[in-house]
C-alpha cells in the first residue's frame, strides 16, 4: 500500500504530523509512506524510520504555475493508493485532487468536501489529554487503521549520535559549562502576535537568572538579531553573565544537537517547543493570548512540561471572544499577561525538572528529570 501524507506547515505542524506515519508503519508494517512537507522542516524528519520518502514543496512551486502542474502530474504518475491531507488549504487539496487515489482522507471544509473520498469534522472539544491538535491529526486515520487513542507518544527526532556529539563540541569550544543546567530561552514566537513582550521576557529571564547558576542561551532566527540583541540588552548585567549570546547556529539540524544537551527549553510556545518535546527536554511554554492551549497543549500526561496562557489568570480578558477579537487585541491582552502572574509556576518547574546549583545554605533541589530521559539516536 502505497500512502502520501500530506503536511505543508510549520516545523511544529510537520513533526506533529509524523505520528501518522509512525501509527500507520505500526499497523500496517508493508505499507510505503510518502511524506510531503515544506522544503525549510525538512530537519525535523531527517533519519525517521517510519518514512520511506520525503517530498519536498519548494517557493518554486509556489512561485511557478508552470512548475506546479508539472509537480502535480508527477504525484499522478506515482499512483497513490491513500492519500492524507493534513494541511487542508489550496495546493494540498490540489495534489490530493491530481493523485487519482482511490482513498482521499482530509479534515471536512465546505469548499473541498467533494474532493475528498472521507472527511472529519474538526474536533473543538478535547476528549483526551493528548490535545486537539494531535486528536485532529489521529482521526484522519480511522479509515486505515481505526481509532488510535491508547500508545500515542510524542513524536521523536532523530539524531545521530556524531550530530550530538558534534553539538557537544561546539558548546565546549564556546566556553559552555556542562556543570551548571544549560537552558534555552525560546525569545520570539513565530510572529509579533505570537512573542511575549520583550520588556516582560527580559524580568523572565533576570528572575531564572536569579534562581540560579545556569548558562542560557537564546533561540532566534537571522532575520531576529537586531531584537535579540534589543532583549539581551535590557537583561540585567548579572543575567548578561550566565547568557552566552554568541553561542548560536544558524542550520536548524545544528540547533537540534544543541537542544539535545539543554535542561530545559523556556520560552514562547512554538515550533521550538515541539522540537524540545520531541527531544524529551522539559518546556515551559509561554502561549500567545490568541492560541488556543487546548489545541497545542499536547501530550499533557508528561509532567515535565509546563504552560501559562492569560485564561489561566485573567480568564474575563479571553472567555466568549472569538479568535479574531483575541488576536486583534493581542498586544493588549499581553500587558495584562505580566511576569508577576507565573514566576513562582517557573520557580516549580525549574525545582522539578532542573538540578540546580545555589549558593543557599541547606537548599536540596529536586534530583533533575533529565538523568531519565532516553532520545533516540541512530
Amino acid at each position: 500500500m502505497k500512502i502520501l501524507i500530506i503536511q505543508q506547515k510549520m516545523i511544529g505542524d510537520v513533526l506533529l504530523s509524523t505520528m501518522l506515519c509512525e501509527q500507520i508503519k505500526k499497523n500496517i508494517p508493508t505499507a510505503n509512506i510518502h511524506y510531503l512537507i515544506n522544503l525549510n522542516t525538512e530537519a525535523v524528519v531527517t533519519n525517521n524510520p517510519y518514512i520511506d520518502s520525503i517530498i519536498f514543496f519548494t517557493e518554486d512551486l509556489r512561485n511557478s504555475k508552470w512548475l506546479f502542474y508539472r509537480f502535480l502530474k508527477g504525484i499522478s504518475q506515482d499512483k497513490y493508493d491513500v492519500v492524507i491531507d493534513a494541511y487542508g488549504k489550496l495546493e494540498s487539496i490540489l495534489v490530493s485532487l491530481f493523485s487519482r487515489s482511490n482513498i482521499k482522507i482530509s479534515i471536512d471544509k465546505w469548499y473541498s468536501r467533494a474532493i475528498y473520498t472521507k472527511t472529519f469534522k474538526y474536533r473543538k472539544a478535547e476528549d483526551s489529554n493528548l490535545g486537539l491538535a494531535v486528536e485532529n491529526r489521529l482521526k484522519l486515520l480511522q479509515p486505515l487503521i481505526g481509532n488510535v487513542k491508547k500508545g500515542v507518544n510524542p513524536p521523536k527526532i532523530y539524531l545521530t549520535n556524531n550530530e550530538i556529539l558534534k553539538a557537544r563540541l561546539f558548546l565546549e569550544n564556546n566556553n559552555v559549562n556542562f556543570s551548571n543546567p544549560i537552558l534555552m530561552i525560546n525569545i520570539f514566537g513565530s510572529s509579533t502576535q505570537k512573542t511575549y513582550p520583550l520588556s516582560y521576557m527580559a524580568e523572565i529571564i533576570d528572575h531564572i537568572a536569579g534562581l540560579g547558576e545556569f548558562t542560557l542561551l537564546f533561540n532566534y532566527m537571522p532575520s531576529q538579531l537586531k531584537q535579540a540583541k534589543v532583549l539581551y540588552h535590557s537583561c540585567s548585567p548579572a543575567s548578561k553573565e550566565k547568557i552566552k549570546f554568541d553561542v548560536y547556529t544558524p542550520l536548524l539540524r545544528n540547533f537540534l544537537g544543541v537542544l539535545y544537551h539543554c535542561s530545559a527549553l523556556i520560552g514562547n510556545e512554538g515550533g521550538a517547543v515541539n522540537m524540545a518535546k520531541a527531544l524529551h527536554v522539559p518546556t515551559f511554554s509561554i502561549f500567545s493570548p490568541w492560541i488556543e492551549q487546548a489545541t497545542w497543549e499536547t501530550f499533557k500526561y508528561i509532567n515535565y512540561h509546563a504552560t501559562v496562557h492569560l485564561n489561566d489568570y485573567q480568564p474575563v480578558d479571553i472567555h466568549n471572544k472569538s479568535i479574531k477579537k483575541l488576536k486583534k487585541d493581542t498586544l493588549d491582552l499581553y500587558s495584562k499577561f505580566k511576569p508577576s502572574l507565573f514566576k513562582k509556576k517557573i520557580n516549580h518547574f525549574l525545582n522539578a525538572n532542573v538540578l540546580i546549583k545555589k549558593d543557599t545554605a541547606n537548599y536540596k533541589p529536586i534530583q533533575t528529570t533529565k538523568s531519565n530521559i532516553f532520545c533516540e539516536s541512530v
